[in-house]
């Protein structure tokens, strides 16, 4: 695997663990795409370092399961601001 690959790879664990970051939110801040994002995490860090990918997997596990209550509260949130005007 190539370095710069790696080094990304790690950065974006890195970036997901400190910020709680989500993988859209992630591959908008690195500029790449969401399977780049997932991919990286998921196999390609797990041969780099272990320990860092299933830690970002916790991250990305949890916000995986939220992500439908954030969805509804985006939509009531959007139906509120625009029942107002």
């Amino acid at each position: 695997m190539k370095e710069y690959i790696e080094e990304r790879a790690i950065n974006i664990a890195n970036y997901i663990i400190e910020q709680n970051a989500t993988v859209r939110q992630t591959a908008k801040e690195f500029g790449i795409s969401k399977s780049t994002v997932h991919k990286d995490v998921t196999e390609r860090l797990m041969t780099i370092n272990p320990t860092l990918a299933k830690s970002a997997r916790k991250v990305l596990d949890v916000n995986k399961s939220e992500r439908h209550i954030r969805g509804g509260l985006a939509t009531r949130e959007k139906y509120l601001h625009s029942h107002e005007c």
